[in-house]
């Protein structure tokens, strides 16, 4: 190879490590860029020719090769902003650029891209774009059925829409009646004074004239508010009275009436407690059968009963079912008396305005309202590749497909988190070590380029 192949051998070296140099530069100046992948350098040495003659070979040139480093993930660390998110594990987010405007609205490239930065906030137009303006894709959360509708990801864009009301249909309500009611009317001298008052005939609605009576010989079942088809609150007090003591010699079972208040202004024969359902429950304080207003049994027996019409001061909800559920409601002993309620609650709410966007755990974006509901709006998909190293890298940490890395796989194991963000996968303390032994190496090939000069001159200076 001689003193000329020995100094090209050094400057392919000083270029080989001037190369080193640019990527490591690069890392450490992008290691706070949220989503970054470093480059890494490899090394390969170009043989020259030297036959298959091992006495014969000489040690070739060298040439520099960036390595890719896309599939090792950077520190996931946590964000106040509820639109942020990372991947953690294998994938990428799908995103578009924006190519610009035409009468007001934004125009898209088409072509999706890819990208681990995550700092995704909202704009003006409802789309969700990171700090390097890709703009976010998602597939689309059918309202009714709660599931992603269509597998082609499409721009996901967020309106401010008011959510509507829900009327409410079914009350649930879950708890224990008192084997012995202390109403206010009991007296545990005087049998029979803890049972509805012998002037109301149990199953006939409740009027402004006997309330007194009713309300001493009745226990409060507590109240829930509830909602019409406008969304409007409609507050629903239930009361229980015992009609019926068990009676293992008779034989008869215990039973107790439901009533819910209608009508608070009530004056008179009018109604101010319309009565809900009938209840029976064996010796052993399980309830047995359930008849509602109507007169009809429900099926399966002691689940639920159904308000007819329920009304309340003029508001009409409709019917109602008032469920209890599989030994949601019993008959036991409690020493004060009282209706015990371990659950109380219904599927109604008010029309709401929307509050605020978030991510879930499982990766969807959920928008909240004011009346304490929320509604899935998109599913973000997580796309990944079987060469992730063959990606072209594009400005601002995205990421195109190419021929060697594969068309996009939507089966990535990894998953979206939100209120987070990943961090530069660049280690500044071992780019520092790289630069140590990239700049030693670099010197050694000046001292051979040194060497090989002074050489050259002895070999001139033999002809002087």
């Amino acid at each position: 190879m001689g003193i000329y192949g020995a100094i090209n051998a050094a400057i392919s070296g000083l270029k080989a490590q001037s190369y080193a140099l640019e990527n490591i530069s690069g890392n450490i100046a992008n290691s706070q860029t949220t989503g970054y992948k470093r480059l890494d350098t490899s090394f390969s040495d170009l043989v020259a020719s030297g036959g298959n003659n091992q006495t014969t070979q000489k040690a070739g040139t060298v040439t520099a090769n960036s390595r890719a480093t896309n599939d090792i993930p950077g520190d996931v660390q946590r964000s106040d902003i509820d639109t942020y998110m990372a991947v953690k594990g294998d994938g990428y987010f799908v995103v578009q650029q924006k190519l610009g405007e035409t009468d007001g609205r934004s125009i898209f490239s088409g072509n999706n891209v890819y990208t681990r930065r995550g700092d995704f906030e909202i704009d003006d137009e409802g789309y969700l774009v990171n700090g390097a303006g890709y703009y976010l894709f998602g597939n689309p959360i059918d309202e009714t059925t709660g599931n992603v509708s269509g597998t082609v990801p499409e721009l996901i864009q967020i309106t401010n829409d008011f959510m509507s009301a829900r009327q409410t249909t079914e009350i649930e309500y879950r708890g224990n009646l008192p084997t012995y009611p202390i109403t206010a009317q009991a007296d545990a001298t005087s049998p029979g004074s803890e049972l509805l008052d012998s002037s109301i005939t149990p199953g006939n609605d409740i009027t402004a004239n006997d309330e007194t009576a009713f309300l001493r010989s009745s226990l409060a079942g507590e109240a829930i508010t509830i909602y019409d088809e406008n969304g409007s609150p409609v507050n629903v007090q239930v009361r229980w009275a015992k009609s019926q003591n068990a009676d293992a010699s008779a034989p008869q079972d215990a039973q107790w009436e439901l009533y819910y208040m209608s009508d608070s202004t009530a004056t008179g024969t009018d109604t101010a407690w319309t009565h809900a359902g009938q209840f029976t429950f064996d010796g052993s304080g399980a309830l047995i059968s359930t008849v509602d207003d109507t007169g009809t049994t429900a099926s399966p027996a002691g689940t639920n009963v159904t308000l007819t019409n329920l009304t309340v001061n003029g508001n009409t909800v409709g019917d109602t079912l008032f469920t209890f559920g599989s030994d949601g409601l019993t008959q036991y002993a409690d020493p004060n008396g009282s209706a015990k309620v371990k659950t109380l609650q219904q599927d109604g709410y008010a029309s709401g305005e929307q509050t605020g966007v978030q991510i879930s755990g499982s990766g969807r974006i959920i928008a909240t309202y004011n009346n304490g509901q929320t509604r899935d709006l998109y599913e973000i998909p997580i796309a990944s590749f079987n060469a992730d190293a063959w990606l072209e890298r594009l400005d601002g940490g995205a990421f195109a497909q190419t021929s060697d890395s594969g068309e996009p796989l939507y089966s990535a194991t990894g998953s979206v988190k939100g209120n987070s963000l990943e961090a530069s996968n660049t280690d500044i303390a071992d780019e520092f070590s790289k630069l140590i032994i990239t700049q030693q190496a670099y010197s050694a090939n000046t001292r051979i380029v040194t060497s090989g000069d002074e050489m050259l001159q002895e070999a001139l200076n033999m002809v002087r």
